[in-house]
């Protein structure tokens, strides 16, 4: 079979276009084809959406040249507060969990970064490279594997013939159900609303996670006087905030928020996101492999999610090139397996982490309530396990493809 490209990727987010980039600049030909037009996926208008990207995922932006361009607009997260407590009443215990950056030698802990400067610099840097083919505007309607590679069939009845196909298209993969892939998972019965808000006083780049019985709040550090929200609500009670004007959604809030940051207003526009987890029973197939939102899918109770799938950017990316330098077959049963050997138990670890965090904090079981409590006051007062926790927060631990070291 001759191939249009070495690798296709499917979805044209944030995870495909970062592979794209790192395969791209070892040597490699790709394909990205994502259903949304080009216009759609750089707009830099101003929506509240925002990462907190750990360091390490930090340093494979910087690896993949994107770093440079986006760096300042960001904003570095050198404190962590984390806290249980309820709406209107404040902490209600004197344990907590405080990280600061000072007490690692790598710097800050992570950076926030909107979704505007991340997803446009990412499109930017791929226009420049020439070994990148992007399809705006147009969706795989079908896909074929055999042992010379893999073709693929476009909505506007373009054809692709590849080596492996790349599913980063989210937790509802066309890629994985079309390779026969089920996934296994569940909801939370809780719906995350996001925002940004602007405040009256600066939040001097430290995040806030607080603790309340229907599920934890995210004060997220942006630039400036302005902070991202992640609040976790019941399905009901979400779907009831979220219905509310603007003003009475402020009034909802400030009492969960306080008022450390003085004056609170809401700047954007407001989304909604179900919480559940969901995992695939496997992350390749026939010469096929899956990373981000298609490989699996958590609650971002840890602000995990994206770091989480630019892990799968580096493994993949480790493996592959480590695959050609060996004159392998990319997509060879035995290389894919690699790949999934490296990414399952992290991910399987990362997301039982999850889940059980969102179990143990989301709920006023006064037993539970006392048992978090004392264990985040006992990580809190003994340095090397909570210097240990900052490693994992900042994703320096476990083993990191060459792009995160």
């Amino acid at each position: 079979m001759k191939h249009d490209s070495d690798i296709v990727i499917v979805g044209g987010g944030l995870n495909g276009p970062a592979l794209a980039l790192a395969l791209a600049h070892s040597g490699l030909t790709v394909t990205i084809v994502d259903a949304l037009p080009e216009d759609v996926r750089n707009d830099t208008a101003f929506d509240g959406r925002a990462y907190a990207l750990a360091l390490a995922s930090v340093r494979l932006l910087r690896a993949i040249r994107v770093w440079d361009s986006i760096e300042d607009r960001t904003q570095p997260m050198l404190e962590i507060k984390v806290s249980d407590g309820r709406a209107g009443a404040g902490p209600l215990s004197p344990f907590y969990l405080h990280f600061d950056h000072a007490e690692l030698e790598e710097g800050p802990m992570g950076h926030m970064c909107e979704d505007r400067v991340l997803r446009p610099a990412l499109l930017a840097k791929m226009n420049e490279t020439s070994e990148i083919t992007q399809i705006s505007g147009d969706a795989v309607v079908s896909q074929t594997t055999g042992p010379d590679g893999a073709t693929l069939t476009l909505a506007s009845g373009k054809t692709l013939r590849t080596r492996l196909i790349v599913g980063a298209d989210g937790r509802s993969s066309g890629t994985a159900s079309r390779a026969g892939i089920q996934r296994t998972g569940w909801g939370y019965g809780q719906t995350a609303l996001v925002c940004a808000l602007s405040h009256e006083l600066p939040h001097h780049g430290i995040a806030h996670q607080f603790f309340m019985p229907p599920g934890p709040l995210a004060i997220l550090p942006l630039p400036g006087n302005m902070s991202s929200i992640v609040w976790s609500e019941s399905d009901k009670t979400a779907a009831e905030f979220a219905a509310l004007s603007d003003d009475d959604f402020l009034h909802v809030l400030r009492p969960r928020f306080g008022d450390f940051l003085g004056e609170i207003s809401l700047t954007g526009k407001r989304y909604t996101y179900p919480l559940g987890l969901t995992v695939a029973n496997s992350f390749v197939a026939p010469r096929v492999a899956l990373i981000g939102d298609a490989a699996h899918g958590m609650h971002p109770i840890a602000g995990q999610g994206l770091n989480a799938g630019l892990r799968d950017v580096g493994a993949l990316h480790q493996v592959l090139t480590d695959a050609r330098q060996r004159g392998e077959d990319l997509a060879a049963p035995d290389v894919l397996e690699r790949y999934q050997r490296w990414r399952r138990f992290d991910v399987a670890t990362l997301a039982m982490t999850t889940d059980l965090s969102n179990r143990l904090f989301s709920n006023d079981n006064p037993l539970l309530r006392a048992v978090r409590d004392i264990g985040m006051g006992a990580i809190n007062a003994a340095a090397p396990v909570r210097r240990a926790f900052m490693r994992e927060a900042a994703g320096l631990t476990g083993d990191l493809p060459d792009l995160m070291r």
